[in-house]
C-alpha cells in the first residue's frame, strides 16, 4: 500500500479541524527547521482530552487561549495526555493544567526523564552530554557552541507538573464513546505513549511514526552504550499489528494511511545508513568524523545535538551487531573500524 494523505487542508494555529468524529487536529508553530507540531483534541462527550501541548512560547500560549475560549468554552478539559517528554510535547503541560485544572497523564519514564533534564541531574546535564560528545570526537568549535548556549530544556518547558497520572503499556483509556489502547515505544524517548482506537481506525502515533522524516534516535549520556535504534525498530514493528488502512496521526507532517509501508521504509532507511557508515569505516573514524556521512548539510547548534546523538546511536548498533569494532585512540576518543 502506498502512503496516502487524505486531507488537503491543514489545521491553522489557534483553530481546530475535525478529521474524524470527535477527533480534532490542532497545529502549533515551532521555531526550528521543523516548523510545526500536531496536537490533538478528543471529544469526551462531557469534556475534552488534549493530546500533547506544544513548546513554551508566548505565541503558542495565545493560540491555546483562543482554542480554550472558543472550541472548549462549552465543556471543560478533563485530561492532558502527553505522549513523551520532549519540550514540543511536554512544554505547556503544567501551564495547561493550571489553566484548566485537568490532570496530566503520561508514562513514568517520560515524567522522570523530563525532571532529570529540567533539573539538570547528573548524567542528564549539559556537562555529561559534552563529555560524551568529546569522547566521540565532536570538533571543539562545535562543543563551544553547545556550551555557550547552555542547557535548553528548562527554557522550552514552562514548568513541569508536580503530580501526574501514570499510564501503562496496553492500558485502555476510555475517552467519550471510544477506547484508546496505549502502545509504548522506545528509542526516540524513554517510554513514548502512542494511542490506538480500533473502532475509529486511528493511531495517534506521536513521534514514533512520521510520514516523511525520521524520528531522532539518540544515545543519551546517562546510557552511553545504549542501543536506541534497535529499540526503536523493534517498537515500530508493533504497529504492524494495526490494520494497514489505519489513519495515522503523526506529531509532524500530515495524517496518512500506510502504516505498514512506513515501518518498512524506516527499516530500509536505517539499513542504508548502517551500510554507509560501515563503508566509511574502512579506516578508523569517530562519530564526529562521520557526521557529514549521515547529514549532508550544514548543522546549527540545535541540530548538532540531535545529529551527534544519532551518529553515536548508529555506531553503537553496528558495534553490538558485530559489524564495527571500537577502540580508544588518541586523547581517549573512540574510533570505529570494520570488523
Amino acid at each position: 500500500m502506498e502512503i496516502t494523505y487524505p486531507f488537503e487542508q491543514v489545521a491553522e494555529p489557534g483553530a481546530t479541524l475535525e478529521i474524524a468524529p470527535g477527533v480534532h487536529w490542532i497545529r502549533m508553530p515551532l521555531p526550528f527547521a521543523l516548523d510545526h507540531i500536531n496536537l490533538w483534541l478528543l471529544d469526551e462527550g462531557d469534556g475534552w482530552t488534549i493530546v500533547d501541548t506544544g513548546l513554551n512560547l508566548d505565541r503558542i500560549k495565545q493560540h491555546w487561549e483562543s482554542v480554550l475560549a472558543t472550541h472548549c468554552a462549552d465543556k471543560p478539559v478533563k485530561r492532558i495526555l502527553v505522549t513523551h517528554c520532549h519540550p514540543d510535547h511536554m512544554g505547556l503541560a503544567d501551564w495547561l493544567e493550571r489553566k484548566t485544572t485537568a490532570p496530566v497523564w503520561a508514562t513514568q519514564g517520560e515524567i522522570l526523564t523530563a525532571n532529570a533534564w529540567y533539573h539538570q541531574l547528573p548524567g542528564y546535564d549539559l556537562n555529561a552530554m559534552v563529555d560524551l560528545y568529546l569522547r566521540h570526537g565532536l570538533a571543539k568549535e562545535l562543543i563551544e557552541n553547545l556550551t555557550s548556549r547552555g542547557a535548553t530544556y528548562k527554557g522550552r518547558v514552562d514548568h513541569l507538573p508536580m503530580t501526574y497520572r501514570r499510564i501503562f503499556e496496553n492500558q485502555v483509556i476510555s475517552i467519550g464513546a471510544h477506547d484508546w489502547r496505549v502502545i509504548t515505544g522506545y528509542g526516540h524517548s524513554p517510554e513514548h505513549a502512542s494511542l490506538y482506537c480500533a473502532t475509529l481506525g486511528i493511531l495517534i502515533a506521536g513521534d514514533m511514526l512520521l510520514p516523511r522524516i525520521t524520528s531522532n534516535i539518540s544515545v543519551q549520556a546517562c546510557n552511553p552504550d545504549g542501543n536506541p535504534i534497535q529499540q526503536f525498530l523493534d517498537s515500530v514493528d508493533r504497529f504492524l499489528d494495526v490494520p494497514e488502512d489505519t489513519l495515522v496521526l503523526p506529531s509532524h507532517g500530515r495524517p496518512f494511511h500506510g502504516a505498514h509501508t512506513r515501518v518498512a521504509q524506516l527499516h530500509t532507511h536505517h539499513r542504508e545508513r548502517f551500510d554507509m557508515l560501515v563503508a566509511a569505516c574502512d579506516t578508523p573514524k569517530n562519530a564526529g568524523d562521520l557526521l557529514p556521512i549521515l547529514f549532508n548539510r550544514e548543522l546549527d547548534a540545535h541540530q548538532v545535538v540531535f545529529a551527534m546523538g544519532e551518529a553515536i546511536a548508529h555506531l553503537n548498533y553496528l558495534e553490538q551487531a558485530g559489524e564495527l569494532s571500537a577502540s580508544n585512540g588518541a586523547e581517549g576518543i573512540l574510533r570505529y573500524t570494520q570488523s
